[in-house]
């Protein structure tokens, strides 16, 4: 029986070769800087993953300008444009935001939309001391501590042509949101949303009325994905590194951990993978990958081996 999909699948080899005669415009060392703590991205893979991807993705938004252009003459007047906002989603680990630089790094120096932004989701969780008074603590990142309300109204904003949008920023240092301070996106051409709930769907609204999704104002979805042995691998990992670097701040919420042997960040870390972030995974984030528009599917070695796409 003949197998049916809603996405073409291809392989890295046979990605590699839509890039066409897209030119490289990071250097090796632009690369680098771009990459995750516990990541080792290769030109080869920017040359053969992303830069198609960046280019399939300008040929979507030259269509986007393409419909506002006919929209403009339809009504006989020049409307407002807006941005084309982009979700990047995965699990915890799996290295959605350095898939979200290196996508802002290559579509910025793109000649037709030059000013992208990045807007990440933790910026919109409450703050610890919201969390600690609903007894929160401990699901940190479930969909239930996102400010969901006020992301929405965010993107609303966007998708309003507004001039400026205030967006809060969360320090991952102290483990917790800035109070009363905002980057300012100023009509950005592209809007990259990224973060682990971003494909998530909300409960249904009091008195049965639609819900409003995040994804709902996306023109583009994409979700990075790997297996849970995997990313439990790069959690671990990642968070032996953080010991003498991040988390060896004194400042640092997890400074407590920075002196910890190897065995004890192993197990500390495993802990916290299958009491949360596990849980998270299989619950709310893994159960929303195919409604993502670009699936990226990595192997062991943190390389992007498979590629679908939602067939139009």
């Amino acid at each position: 029986m003949e197998n049916y999909s809603p996405y073409m699948t291809f392989a890295k080899e046979e990605w590699a070769k839509l890039r066409f005669n897209t030119p490289m415009t990071l250097t090796e060392s632009e690369i680098q800087e771009l990459q995750g703590v516990n990541e080792e991205l290769s030109m080869d893979e920017v040359s053969n993953i992303y830069l198609p991807l960046t280019r399939l993705i300008n040929l979507y938004i030259t269509g986007s300008q393409q419909l506002h252009s006919i929209t403009d003459t339809f009504f006989g007047k020049n409307t407002n444009k807006v941005p084309f906002i982009i979700g990047v989603a995965g699990s915890v680990a799996v290295g959605k935001s350095t898939t979200a630089r290196i996508i802002k790094a290559l579509l910025s120096r793109w000649p037709n939309h030059p000013k992208v932004e990045i807007i990440t989701t933790d910026g919109y969780l409450y703050p610890n001391a919201t969390l600690e008074k609903k007894g929160l603590m401990n699901r940190k990142g479930f969909p239930e501590s996102y400010n969901t309300r006020a992301l929405v109204d965010c993107l609303i904003k966007l998708k309003s042509g507004a001039k400026e949008v205030k967006v809060p920023v969360y320090s991952h240092l102290y483990y917790d949101i800035i109070p009363n301070y905002y980057e300012t996106i100023e009509q950005p051409d592209i809007v990259i949303v990224e973060g682990i709930n971003v494909l998530q769907t909300p409960r249904p609204a009091k008195g049965n009325l639609p819900s409003v999704f995040v994804s709902d104002f996306f023109d583009l979805s994409i979700y990075v994905d790997a297996s849970e042995n995997d990313l439990l691998r790069w959690y671990v990992n990642r968070f032996k590194k953080l010991r003498s670097t991040a988390f060896a701040n004194p400042k640092s919420y997890f400074n407590r951990y920075a002196n910890l042997s190897d065995e004890e960040a192993v197990k500390t870390a495993t802990s916290i993978w299958n009491n949360i972030n596990s849980v998270n995974l299989e619950r709310n984030i893994e159960p929303t990958k195919n409604r993502a528009d670009i699936i990226l599917r990595k192997e062991e070695d943190h390389v992007i081996t498979t590629i679908k796409l939602r067939k139009i």
